[in-house]
């Protein structure tokens, strides 16, 4: 077996089902760096070093070209002129307004102590926004720029391979970034047939977007960032109007040689009878105890021989945990799901936890290069 291999090559092997040297370990530690970066504590050692300068010193893979690196995203989206756009800042708060035929819609955002923009005012407020919406996304584009794609590929090198991730599904896109989720989740039962409308209305506008990746074949592995938690909806739900979309869109990208997963990184219990059957090749985030609601062994059942991207709950990587129930953890995940594995971190390094996160993701990859030996 080839021990020069690169994480790139690793990465494909691990879907494709090709020899691994050793274990695969992709710990997702970018929002780390950049938090200690933004506030100027990164730890001594680590101070001269930039992120791609931290995960070589780590000796780990790297996965997504654009989160937290400063390279554009390669899904662009355009409004078109029609729509005017009315963008304004005052301190800690930015407000987007949106015009439309129909009305305004107006979004708002909060500056956090973290020094990230949280969204606080969505622009669906109530079902008479929706058909503003409609008009909105109508007159959106969704691309993919290969260009894009390609300074990101250049970015990590052989360090992975280089990943991005997809608009989210419309069900998603209405709960999570156009709606408040208890307005979204009253719409959707009381003015039913106006939220599918713009759940179709939201679908078709990505259809040149899918078109576009599957044509380039530039991209080898693609993520739905769908962030799931089970508590946005109901297994019903799920079935009538996320399947229905992973099938389509999935299905889409497979057909033009792509490798597919889904980001799904909160409470699932209800959602495990579906995963074998799901479209896709493999499965990020899923957080099993003691920070999710399901245990390894049950995520191993019920995902079969699909891919695991992550498995180790974020929280032991913080002081409450000891460096061996770490390990142990670890351990019992690697023999679990080695060689479909993406080791890593369900789903990343907390940001504010000190060096000693950092100290224990060396651990891990020290031991991922000497097991199998």
């Amino acid at each position: 077996m080839d021990t020069t291999m690169t994480f790139r090559e690793m990465n494909l092997n691990v879907f494709s089902g090709k020899p691994l040297p050793h274990v695969f370990f992709q710990p997702r530690l970018e929002p780390w760096y950049d938090w200690h970066k933004t506030f100027g504590n990164l730890p001594s050692k680590y101070q001269n070093l930039s992120l791609l300068g931290l995960l070589d010193d780590l000796h780990v893979s790297m996965r997504y070209t654009h989160y937290y690196t400063e390279m554009p995203y390669p899904v662009v989206q355009s409004i078109s002129p029609q729509a005017n756009v009315h963008e304004k800042s005052t301190g800690d708060e930015k407000t987007i307004v949106y015009e439309t035929p129909y009305g305004e819609l107006t979004e708002t955002s909060r500056l956090t102590v973290d020094k990230t923009w949280r969204e606080v005012g969505f622009p669906v407020k109530e079902p008479a926004d929706l058909r503003k919406l409609r008009w909105l996304i109508q007159h959106m584009t969704y691309s993919f720029s290969e260009e894009y794609w390609e300074q990101g590929s250049r970015f990590m090198g052989e360090r992975g391979e280089p990943q991005f991730w997809l608009p989210k599904s419309p069900y998603q896109a209405m709960a999570i970034v156009w709606m408040k989720f208890e307005h979204f989740i009253y719409a959707l039962a009381d003015y039913t047939a106006e939220v599918e409308e713009t759940f179709k209305v939201i679908d078709e506008s990505y259809d040149q977007l899918y078109a576009e990746i599957a044509a380039s074949r530039k991209p080898k592995i693609v993520n739905f960032g769908e962030n799931m938690h089970e508590q946005f909806l109901s297994t019903r739900y799920f079935e009538r109007y996320l399947i229905p979309f992973y099938e389509k869109r999935s299905s889409q990208l497979r057909k033009a040689g792509m490798y597919t997963h889904i980001h799904i990184d909160g409470y699932f219990h209800s959602l495990l009878k579906y995963l074998k059957s799901l479209p896709f090749d493999g499965y990020e985030a899923l957080t099993p105890r003691p920070q999710g609601d399901v245990s390894l062994e049950q995520i191993k059942e019920h995902i079969g021989d699909k891919v695991l991207l992550d498995g180790i709950p974020a929280v032991m990587f913080l002081p409450t945990f000891s460096r061996e129930e770490l390990m142990q953890t670890t351990e019992k995940t690697v023999k679990l799901f080695h060689p479909r594995l993406v080791l890593g971190i369900s789903d990343e390094v907390p940001e504010g936890a000190g060096e000693e996160a950092i100290e224990r993701v060396r651990m891990i990859s020290q031991w991922c290069q000497k097991y199998g030996h």
